[in-house]
């Protein structure tokens, strides 16, 4: 995600002209490459498989393999969750050396047998040496190789639109698992095949699996011609041997680390990294959707509540606000939009830490039916929580479309001549932190909403709303020392 990739720009890329007005825009994709298309449907069968794994793996962990909570935690949030930063980190490399498609068929490979590894096992250590890390891998090649599809397989006058879609995409990728999650875990299936008698979540791993598969002919169809070479040193590694190959990542990394040398004489480099620090403790409230909700909503709202759908109200509203908030606060600097929308997230955040009661009388009205009966499925009657974890996710969506797309643009409107690529790969970053933070999860859901004995999840939630507070309350005080004059802006 956070690596630059080289390219160069095809002949057919600069012709013809750049189609202009409000409706153009939308047509711009007539006659794309088929390619590019391709990469569509690549982009939303990886986001559907991932997201699916992701929301299974710590319920997995715990229900599976016998891990406890603070283990499970741990182990989505410092070492599966983390790997895939780092890989993804690497993988830029490869990509330039072996070329778009064999990227994707390697990655989609390894990501084939460690799931097949992860629904045929229960052994611990089997699962995590040969599953979960392997699969970290695969899937961190996927996700530079798709961005730099898109723009290899997009003219100069598609190229701005195709990202957009791609955006999109992803969350349509994340609306479609939201919906197969809960699915999958209603159906409660019990069957046999051969003997090997798969767990709900192992039929989990199964679905992912099989979009994976469905990956296979797809990236098949990308044309060998299409897959042009990025550099003169990518062709002849292309042409060589693996140890080419692992010339040209060594040499990149090399490569890196002298950018980062040059990076940490830059009085600017630290100032953005502590912006991106208080990014991180949102990213960590994001993040805790598919590691703290599934064990939650088990917990609090009983076995196999459709939290999926749940979660999905957030990539809905994602889809329908960040092009118009984008469009309405385009005068507005990235850092205060970036302040704006923390606030409205911890406030979001806070609404799960009110006591339960104050909502029953929403939860027993027409929206609380509407939304436990007619959205969610719910049979029965319709818990406090639904009405507040809907309102939370609403609320917070409205903040991360505020300040989620602002943090790239603050990146790279403040970064020296010359050096955009280099801070806009650093908007990443906050993943990190926030997937680090995020690993603390568990030791509050043992303490605070434990499978067993009394629950006290309010508490909880108003940690996770302090923790969602720090990000703007700290980019409002440190304003006057970690601020950097962005391009173009006055304010």
């Amino acid at each position: 995600m956070a690596e630059v990739i080289k390219e160069t720009i095809a002949p057919e890329e600069i012709a013809g002209p750049i189609e202009r007005g409000f409706l153009a825009k939308f047509t711009v994709l007539k006659g794309a490459q088929r390619e590019l298309w391709l990469t569509f449907l690549i982009k939303f069968l990886i986001y559907t498989a991932y997201s699916v794994t992701n929301k299974t793996m710590v319920l997995w962990l715990s229900k599976d393999l016998g891990f406890n909570d603070q283990a499970a935690g741990a182990i989505v949030g410092w070492v599966w969750a983390p790997a895939m930063t780092i890989f993804t980190l690497l993988a830029g490399s490869l990509t330039d050396a072996i070329g778009l498609r064999r990227t994707f068929f390697l990655g989609v490979g390894i990501c084939t047998v460690a799931r097949s590894v992860m629904v045929m096992t229960t052994n611990p250590s089997l699962a995590l040496a040969c599953g979960v890390l392997p699969l970290a891998v695969g899937e961190a090649l996927g996700t530079p190789v798709l961005l730099a599809a898109t723009r290899r397989y997009s003219t100069i006058a598609q190229r701005s639109f195709s990202f957009s879609v791609i955006y999109v995409i992803m969350n349509i990728g994340y609306l479609a698992a939201g919906f197969i999650f809960d699915y999958v875990r209603q159906l409660d299936l019990r069957f046999s095949l051969f003997g090997y008698e798969p767990t709900t979540h192992q039929q989990l791993f199964l679905v992912s699996l099989a979009f994976e598969i469905l990956l296979f002919p797809v990236i098949y169809f990308l044309r060998r011609s299409a897959d042009r070479p990025t550099s003169s040193d990518a062709n002849r590694a292309v042409s060589g041997s693996w140890s080419r190959i692992a010339t040209t990542v060594r040499q990149s990394a090399v490569e890196t680390a002298r950018l980062f040398h040059r990076l940490l004489g830059q009085s600017g480099f630290y100032r953005l990294l502590v912006f991106f620090l208080f990014i991180g403790f949102l990213k960590a409230i994001f993040l805790q959707m598919d590691y703290v909700f599934p064990k939650f909503g088990d917990r609090e709202l009983g076995l196999h509540a459709p939290v999926g759908r749940l979660s999905a109200i957030n990539s809905i509203l994602i889809i329908l606000l960040v092009p118009v908030i984008g469009a309405l606060t385009q005068r507005f600097s990235a850092y205060r939009m970036v302040v704006i929308g923390g606030i409205i997230c911890a406030a979001g955040v806070f609404i799960m830490a009110l006591p339960t009661d104050w909502f029953q009388s929403i939860a027993n009205g027409v929206i609380g039916q509407w939304l436990g009966h007619g959205y969610l499925g719910v049979r029965g009657a319709v818990h406090p929580y639904y009405v507040m974890s809907a309102m939370y996710l609403a609320v917070f969506s409205i903040g991360e479309a505020f300040y989620s797309p602002r943090v790239y643009e603050y990146a790279a409107a403040i970064a020296p001549p010359g050096q955009e690529a280099s801070y806009g790969a650093l908007a990443y970053l906050p993943f990190l932190v926030g997937k680090l933070l995020v690993g603390t999860a568990g030791w509050l859901l043992a303490a605070f909403c434990p499978e067993h004995g009394p629950r006290h999840s309010g508490i909880m939630w108003f940690i996770f709303a302090l923790a969602a507070s720090i990000a703007p309350i700290g980019l409002i005080v440190l304003r006057p020392y970690i601020r950097i004059q962005e391009a173009g802006r006055q304010d």
